[in-house]
């Protein structure tokens, strides 16, 4: 079947329909990950994103349901260069066009993937849509992108997070990603802000030995405080921080109880804001499992996991807060530390899924933050 890529400048692709059938839009976007594709498409964070892989064949390996990193997939629309026609893994379990179509993800195959994120890349993200069928107008899609609305200004954290509270199994440390170098010596009692959260944080954070209990993004921060939490964690999630008024008063209070507190992603967004900070919209964003990021403390660079389209401006930082961490590819800010409240954050993904392992430390520092200890990978 016929599809067509239409975007709000005016440019469309013609190819074929890799997934359900219908209309899918969103801010279209790439991800320079080899693989995971998986990982990425079960993201809270790409909600109401429609996402390119660059990496020309998808679909290789299949799809396994113990690799999904929420309850289905999440984004908006899927772009793919070429479908695999096979699926060749011993756990996989179904091919990536079953999955897609099973849970009702409009998709596109052949087109040129790489003209497409040039564009991207040249123009900056953009609305666009895909559509099923035959017979479709180009221009009245494009019209159609240029008429969803913009990310910037809207909340999509209400449309991803849990409805309820509850707490996460503890789990073997072994059974996913890298055993801890160090637990603690007792359980920690974690208390967690759902903005969008990735499964694997859940994994890593009971790996290192917390117990932790989740809790709806609007959930008032007195309600976590009053359980004794030994720390609060502040999510990924999807879209603009600043329309998050909720969130952010919440995370003043946070930092105002001088209880040990960690952000990754849209949660370190959330803590730049309520620490004095703004953001602002980049480009095209930072997506993809290889971004060098330098340790300014020890010189130190990891290669990173990323998905954020927005960035905290170091500029606008008071004098109490840090930068600890910056991005090698346009020196952004990936890392923030208050001077005085036990508060900590990065931008990147350190439970790295998909992508590699260089800043799981980062979970044992907040440990050790917890602890009084020394952190940031000392």
């Amino acid at each position: 079947m016929e599809a067509i890529l239409a975007l709000e400048d005016g440019t469309f692709f013609r190819g074929a329909a890799a997934g359900a059938e219908g209309v899918a839009g969103g801010e279209v976007v790439f991800n320079t990950a080899m693989t995971g594709y998986q990982e990425v498409l079960t993201d809270p964070s790409y909600a109401g994103q429609i996402v390119t892989m660059t990496c020309p064949e998808i679909g290789n390996y299949g799809v396994s349901v113990g690799d999904v990193e929420s309850r289905a997939p999440q984004v908006a629309g899927f772009i793919i260069r070429d479908e695999s026609p096979m699926a060749s893994n011993w756990r996989s379990e179904m091919t990536l066009r079953d999955y897609l179509v099973a849970n009702h993800i409009v998709a596109i195959s052949d087109i040129d993937t790489r003209e497409l994120t040039r564009r991207l890349r040249s123009g900056g993200v953009m609305r666009g849509v895909i559509v099923t069928g035959s017979s479709l107008d180009p221009n009245a899609l494009v019209e159609r992108a240029r008429a969803i609305p913009k990310m910037e200004g809207s909340d999509l954290v209400s449309g991803v997070t849990s409805e309820r509270v509850f707490d996460w199994p503890e789990e073997d440390p072994g059974e996913f990603g890298v055993v801890p170098a160090r637990r603690s010596e007792r359980r920690m009692k974690i208390a967690a802000y759902d903005f969008g959260m990735k499964r694997n944080i859940l994994r890593r954070l009971s790996a290192h030995g917390c117990d932790v209990r989740v809790y709806p993004a609007a959930t008032p921060a007195s309600e976590l405080l009053a359980t004794g939490p030994d720390g609060v964690f502040l999510s990924n999630g999807p879209g603009d921080p600043a329309p998050l008024s909720y969130a952010i008063d919440n995370a003043k209070a946070l930092v105002a109880s001088d209880v040990p507190v960690f952000g990754i992603c849209l949660g370190h967004q959330i803590l730049g804001l309520a620490m004095g900070g703004t953001t602002f919209k980049l480009k095209f964003g930072h997506r993809g499992a290889n971004h060098p990021v330098k340790q300014l403390t020890t010189g130190k660079v990891e290669i990173t996991s990323q998905n954020h389209g927005f960035a905290v401006d170091p500029a606008s930082l008071p004098a109490d807060v840090e930068v600890t961490h910056v991005n090698l590819y346009d020196g952004t800010v990936e890392g923030l530390r208050h001077k005085t409240h036990p508060v900590f954050c990065v931008q990147y993904h350190p439970e790295a899924s998909p992508g590699p392992h260089d800043a799981d430390y980062l979970f044992d520092d907040f440990l050790r933050l917890i602890e009084g200890t020394r952190g940031l990978g000392d």
